[in-house]
């Protein structure tokens, strides 16, 4: 679909890396003022896609026209020019700097070579406040500044530039609810005012409520473009992302309560200074229990704590009646306690290691003889593992950095499962997954319970939480406020808790 009023057009963008095709002939076409949403499973090819728009990568064949005339974008720097800027998923900000030092940064504020701090503070404010969020201090230092607000300073950023596009990568990833609802705000006064704007995001319910048009991508190329986002159904979405037709629901509960028996799990008066206090909750072999709440109300540091990254200011943690030590996570593993942690990348994968290496992680002593590794029988397992979760692509030579978000948390589990553990604690165990990876992830966090792991469960998505677990802790300001088994729950309900407060 072409249009005179384009501001940009890609045609028949090629890519290619040693062995893989990563884009095949993308079209995309994107005009002022528009939110064009971008989707596709993992691998479909939008990161590079996006990673050809802002030059970081040259095309190999294709087409690029910017404001109806043919452009070359050599640099980064050449599409920033232009008044392209992209705000990557992992915000690329500097955390020891101020704000204003970092919407600045690379290109100050300067006359006569000196830096004009007062004005730059000045334009600092101003951009915050196009935003709708003057509140933020420019002189506040970034690090200090919560997820939401940090994404607010790197579009801050990119309108320093003089921004004619914005892409967006999963910017709902590390938001709460309302936080969401204030992003959808900024970005329809960004349109307003002749932005255009490309949102990526593997929340479909999102694209319906922010969007205009989409185009999805599918194996490196392009399946459909320039759909309406208001009368396109999500089946249909889910049918040209995949291929195939797939129900997103969650594997059936257990016909019999699991909360039966003594508990694997059993955490009381668990606290951690100025996060949370008082935590207790209980889960048995073959149960899913989830926490709900908004970011920041403690979820990720309740489950922290008890696998003992985080050394708890109170409280105890056992495993089968048996205390854990404080702020130990060897005592925790030894006990069979296993984590999928939120920042997989950073915290729970070697990203340039194989895939057998990080399957085997947790258990390396089971390979060692005389003190050396034995690979072989590393590959082996780890092979075994693999291919029981389908990890694709299939070979766990590879550097788990290639994989997709989807296959890259199957690997996490995948470690955990190899260990046997007892207790999987999973935290946003499907942010930056797609539509496809998610079902196959349910699944197995299904089965696991099955075979006798006792699961927690943290989220931002509240469907998520529920449609899994069994039972539901609602979390307030690191306070549980309402416990209940998940099928008592709706929406509506776990949303009033989790704003007011309201004790059970």
């Amino acid at each position: 679909m072409t249009g005179p009023d384009a501001l940009l057009r890609m045609s028949g963008i090629v890519k290619e890396f040693p062995g893989v095709r990563a884009l095949g002939g993308v079209d995309l076409e994107v005009r002022a003022g528009e939110v064009h949403c971008l989707l596709g499973q993992n691998g479909a090819g939008k990161s590079t896609l996006i990673k050809v728009l802002a030059a970081a990568y040259r095309p190999d064949e294709g087409t690029i026209s910017w404001d109806g005339a043919p452009v070359d974008l050599g640099s980064p720097l050449d599409a920033i020019r232009a008044g392209i800027s992209t705000i990557y998923q992992e915000l690329d900000l500097v955390p020891d700097l101020t704000v204003t030092e970092n919407i600045f940064l690379g290109h100050e504020l300067a006359r006569g070579g000196f830096i004009q701090r007062q004005r730059a503070h000045r334009v600092a404010a101003e951009l915050l406040g196009r935003l709708g969020h003057g509140e933020i201090s420019p002189a506040r230092r970034v690090g200090s500044l919560s997820p939401a607000a940090q994404q607010v300073v790197s579009m801050a950023r990119a309108l320093s530039h003089d921004t004619r596009l914005l892409v967006l990568d999963e910017p709902s990833a590390v938001l709460d609810q309302q936080e969401v609802r204030n992003l959808f705000r900024v970005i329809r006064g960004l349109a307003a005012e002749g932005v255009a704007v490309v949102y990526i995001s593997h929340r479909l319910e999102e694209i319906r409520e922010v969007g205009d048009r989409i185009t999805v991508l599918k194996d490196g190329i392009t399946v459909a473009t320039g759909l309406p986002a208001e009368e396109t159904t999500t089946a249909e979405l889910i049918r040209l992302m995949t291929g195939r037709s797939i129900e997103y629901v969650f594997p059936p509960r257990p016909q019999t309560p699991r909360a039966s028996g003594e508990p694997v799990l059993q955490v009381e008066g668990l606290a951690l200074a100025g996060v949370f206090g008082g935590v207790g909750l209980t889960v048995h072999a073959g149960e899913i229990v989830g926490l709900a709440g908004l970011v920041g109300a403690g979820r990720s540091e309740i489950i922290e704590t008890i696998y003992g990254a985080r050394r708890a200011a109170a409280g105890t943690v056992r495993v089968d009646g048996r205390p854990l030590r404080r702020g130990s996570v060897g005592a925790a593993v030894r006990a069979g306690v296993g984590l999928a942690p939120e920042e997989r990348k950073s915290q729970g994968l070697l990203l340039d290691q194989a895939v057998y290496r990080n399957i085997t992680l947790s258990t390396l002593a089971r390979f060692a003889r005389g003190g050396f590794l034995n690979s072989g029988a590393e590959r082996a397992r780890a092979g075994v593992m693999a291919e029981s979760l389908d990890v694709r692509p299939a070979g766990v030579d590879q550097a788990v950095r290639t994989l997709s978000g989807g296959n890259q948390q199957k690997v996490v589990l995948a470690r955990w499962l190899l260990r046997e553990c007892r207790v999987l604690l999973l935290d946003e165990p499907t942010r930056g997954v797609d539509v496809g990876a998610r079902t196959e992830i349910y699944q197995l966090v299904r089965k696991l319970a099955d075979s006798g792991v006792a699961v927690v469960v943290v989220s931002s998505e509240v469907e998520e939480v529920l449609g899994l677990a069994d039972r539901v802790l609602v979390v307030r300001e690191g306070v549980v406020v309402h416990e209940a088994p998940a099928e008592e729950l709706d929406e509506s309900r776990v949303l009033d808790l989790v704003m007011e407060g309201e004790a059970a």
